[in-house]
């Protein structure tokens, strides 16, 4: 598991501008569900289409909610939402500890990211308070 997140970090580290390319951010938590799932070849192809449809579905949700000035409870509704819908989707492609799993390591690769940024981030703070006079 730590060897996971610190392959991820390091991929994080050389993959991603400080502008957050967000096509890269994916392929890294692609790469770490795969890693994570140890999928059989048919279970990925089960799984990748419907993974790639809630992820799209996922991501209009979040957008929406920016364009419209969702309040963060009604977003985490509509999240919530798709997620009880795509898990019957993912029942049907996996096992269900394996959908248990793809959860799991969904939030933990989240959480992962979120530290990242938040450490990038005072780590620059810290520079700037350090080239004032």
């Amino acid at each position: 598991m730590k060897r996971i997140l610190l392959f991820s970090l390091i991929l994080l580290q050389t993959h991603l501008a400080p502008a957050q390319d967000g096509r890269k951010l994916e392929a890294v938590k692609i790469g770490y569900l795969t890693r994570r799932l140890d999928l059989s070849p048919e279970e990925a192809q089960r799984f990748w289409p419907i993974y790639n449809q809630y992820s799209d579905e996922m991501l209009r949700a979040r957008q929406d909610a920016r364009l419209n000035n969702t309040p963060e409870i009604t977003l985490e509704e509509n999240l919530l939402n798709i997620r009880k819908k795509y898990n019957a989707e993912f029942n049907k492609a996996l096992p269900p500890d394996k959908v248990n799993n793809f959860y799991r390591a969904e939030k933990e690769f989240g959480n992962f990211v979120q530290k990242e940024m938040e450490r990038r981030q005072l780590r620059q703070q810290q520079k700037r308070s350090m080239v004032k006079p």
